[in-house]
């Protein structure tokens, strides 16, 4: 990565001190109330930035906007379809999987994202 801006700085560590796995957009509201001047296309731009050199995840969840995870190591994640929350999973993240599908179907696999989806306990009250 280039040069660690101020900006980039600031951008790291709101998503490393946020509990959820943030939009740009609650990033970007995050920001603006201590440093309005900084722009959501920056705070965007940087956000991808960090992720592609490891300092953060990128959570990619079909037709939804992307969101951002603090936490780096391969794991799995779950939304709730009723709250929307995205939550870790911890459970032991499956790396043989890769080479199966390689062997199967000769494809490079370079990592694999698994986002499981239901209700959450929070809303799984009956």
């Amino acid at each position: 990565m280039s040069r660690n801006t101020v900006q980039r700085q600031i951008i790291l560590e709101v998503v490393k001190n946020m509990d959820t796995h943030p939009t740009v957009e609650e990033v970007y509201l995050q920001i603006h109330k201590i440093h309005p001047t900084i722009s959501k296309a920056t705070i965007y731009r940087n956000l991808r930035l960090l992720a592609k050199h490891g300092a953060i995840r990128q959570v990619l969840l079909p037709d939804e906007a992307d969101r951002f995870d603090k936490l780096t190591s391969q794991h799995y994640h779950f939304r709730c379809k009723i709250c929307g929350t995205i939550s870790d999973v911890d459970v032991e993240y499956l790396a043989g999987i890769d080479e199966v599908v390689r062997q199967k179907y000769g494809l490079r696999v370079d990592a694999h994202e698994v986002v499981f989806k239901g209700i959450c306990k929070k809303c799984n009250v009956i």
